[in-house]
């Protein structure tokens, strides 16, 4: 097309650019919406970052490539949330949540940091005691959330204590304060470096107690853990349990009460590869040449028998020997 309708057409499509979120009948948000080009190959790469980020560790272990420490399960390389690996839908979803989080960890509004953008929730303060205490718990639009749901809000945000008289009329309303301190908050990432639930490793997430505060837990350092909003949910909505040894050390538990077991660090990367592999032949007296994975047979069909006594050696214990002819 010429300048002229490839303006008009820029011009129109910038016009045309809208998003709508409301709420659907069942309290859900629906997000529907139409992107320019270019900002929609923003949104997309933000999505697909943070759906690597939420789901990369989530593959199965006969997809991890190379040695396995033969003293740690297949199990522990296996995301253990959820169960069943989400739908594609489900994923953008999540990583939509992530894209949001992280534009408000990191301070999209500069004069007050995520301040003004607040999710405000009303719960009544024997609901955050007792999951099955009657009360509300509700969004400041009404739309009612789990009780589970706001004990995991409460366990990380700014608090303000209302309190109301017979007629629920509002009598006095405290300062608000932070149920995690800035300090606080600063050496627990520093301790935690990231998500603690085990094969995550996100590197900033929302502290947990493991004591919720509303049941007398205190907000120290020894009964607060890193967890990433995914994981968070995890522990609160979905049944998994999560306390600290005496050691110290975090124990996780599936809501079957199993033990999650421990994923070990990553492999250190050398700074130079190439020279740390020709070193560790060049230690086991290998000499790796282009003639090295060249085959050294004749053309004649596989021996599978034969393959099987060299390459697996119990089978030639367990399979009777043939007679020799």
């Amino acid at each position: 097309m010429d300048r002229q309708a490839e303006a008009q057409e820029t011009t129109y499509r910038h016009g045309s650019r809208a998003l709508h979120v409301y709420h659907d009948g069942d309290g859900m948000v629906v997000v529907r919406g139409r992107l320019a080009p270019e900002v929609g190959a923003v949104l997309v790469q933000a999505l697909t970052a943070a759906r690597e980020a939420l789901y990369q560790r989530a593959q199965p272990a006969s997809s991890v490539t190379g040695p396995i420490n033969k003293n740690v399960s297949a199990e522990t390389f296996q995301a253990d949330v959820p169960a069943e690996m989400p739908t594609m839908a489900q994923q953008q979803a999540d990583a939509l949540a992530l894209v949001a989080e992280t534009a408000l960890h990191h301070g999209i509004d500069p004069g007050a940091p995520g301040e003004r953008y607040q999710v405000v929730v009303h719960v009544d303060a024997p609901v955050l005691a007792d999951p099955d205490a009657p009360g509300q718990s509700v969004l400041e639009d009404g739309t009612h959330v789990s009780t589970e749901t706001s004990r995991r809000l409460a366990c990380d945000a700014s608090r303000v204590v209302m309190r109301h008289d017979a007629d629920g009329r509002v009598t006095e309303v405290g300062a608000r304060t932070r149920t995690i301190p800035t300090a606080l908050r600063r050496v627990l990432q520093h301790r935690d470096r990231g998500c603690r639930f085990p094969g995550c490793g996100l590197p900033f997430g929302q502290g947990h107690h493991i004591r919720h505060w509303a049941h007398g837990g205190p907000t120290t350092l020894s009964n607060l853990a890193l967890l990433c909003r995914r994981h968070h949910r995890a522990v609160h909505e979905e049944g998994y349990h999560v306390e600290r040894q005496a050691d110290g050390e975090l124990r996780f538990r599936r809501p079957d009460g199993r033990p999650l077991p421990d994923t070990p660090p990553p492999a250190p990367v050398p700074a130079d590869p190439v020279d740390a592999l020709r070193a560790g032949n060049d230690g086991h007296g290998l000499h790796i040449d282009a003639r090295t994975a060249m085959p050294g047979w004749l053309g004649e069909r596989l021996d599978v028998g034969y393959a099987i006594d060299v390459l697996h050696p119990l089978a030639a214990t367990s399979r009777p020997r043939r007679p020799e002819a």
